[in-house]
């Protein structure tokens, strides 16, 4: 079920959104073009210095040029052993991959109704476009290309991979432009993650926008994914996802089901609900963390940029520690 909507409002711990055409339900070229504007301008200037070079993504993969030896280290894959340096040494060495020149990553955009919602500076599908211009900046250049499937659960658009940044305005576009699903339309995640490995594509990354809300039936695609690309989870949510306010007597409307039903808000209800979203968030976790996926938690009511920067910073500095 989903929350009733509160007043919107911004704190100071919140960086708002300005994507005005989604907040009123209608597209308006020139507005919105302006709000991605500054959109873009805010995330590059934010995480302007947070990579250095071209070829260090936001996920460090491992390449796959050979590149030096280096002794081996505990916790290193043994499936990069280099047995003619180890022979000739006798100490485990093992051989480090030069990155990749050019990137392609892919987004997995969930836009369906329960992320059509926001108490705070912004809706959850603002935040999902957000989400998607961070990572077009930190993966864009060196002929990184770019594309994305966008599921509302009624339709499904394919932006073909480009490069350039005319193109990542155009796929940033079609995210926010994507129509609100129909009342009663359900989400299904698990066809969107199915339609990545529809061509086969070159290695490359693949990251899972949405709030994971509602059946963890996306498993099994996620697996077959993460077998062959480097995979992030970005988990979109709002307060009203984690606990509810005491206002008493209210009637919720779940977007996806269009089911309609009135509840009595007391402790109790606000206890167990506290409950069933922290479980339910924890199985999320653990189920990306079984398709080797990290997961970067954004939410309406926090700094969304500073939350990237600390992710990025965090997988930057372990990814420079396993190299040594």
């Amino acid at each position: 079920m989903t929350a009733p909507s509160g007043p919107s409002g911004s704190t100071n711990s919140t960086r708002s959104i300005d994507l005005p055409s989604l907040q009123r339900g209608e597209i308006r070229d020139p507005a919105l073009t302006a709000a991605l504007r500054k959109l873009e301008l805010t995330v590059r200037r934010k995480l302007d210095g947070v990579l250095h070079g071209d070829h260090l993504g936001l996920l460090p993969g491992p390449g796959t040029e050979p590149g030096e030896s280096r002794s081996y280290q505990p916790g290193d894959d043994v499936r990069r052993m280099d047995w003619s340096v180890t022979a000739r040494t006798t100490q485990p060495h093992v051989r480090q991959m030069i990155a990749d020149r050019e990137l392609e990553t892919w987004l997995v955009v969930d836009v369906s109704a329960s992320l059509d919602f926001g108490t705070t500076g912004c809706e959850k599908r603002d935040l999902a476009v957000a989400a998607a211009a961070a990572i077009a900046f930190l993966n864009s250049g060196g002929g990184n290309r770019l594309g994305a499937i966008i599921s509302n659960g009624d339709t499904m658009r394919r932006v073909p991979a480009l490069s350039g940044r005319m193109h990542e305005q155009e796929l940033l576009r079609a995210i926010a432009t994507t129509p609100r699903a129909p009342m009663g339309t359900r989400g299904d995640l698990a066809a969107a993650i199915d339609a990545l490995r529809r061509p086969e594509r070159r290695r490359g990354m693949a990251v899972i926008i949405s709030d994971f809300l509602g059946p963890i039936d996306w498993m099994r695609p996620l697996r077959a994914i993460s077998g062959r690309h480097e995979v992030l989870g970005i988990e979109i949510l709002d307060p009203r996802d984690m606990e509810l306010p005491p206002v008493g007597e209210v009637i919720l409307q779940d977007t996806e089901t269009g089911r309609t039903r009135e509840f009595t808000i007391d402790e109790q209800l606000r206890s167990d609900f506290e409950r069933a979203a922290a479980a339910h968030r924890a199985e999320v976790a653990r189920t990306l963390r079984r398709c080797d996926a990290p997961l970067l938690t954004l939410r309406t009511d926090r700094d969304w940029i500073a939350d990237v920067v600390r992710f990025v910073a965090s997988r930057r500095r372990g990814a420079l520690a396993s190299a040594r």
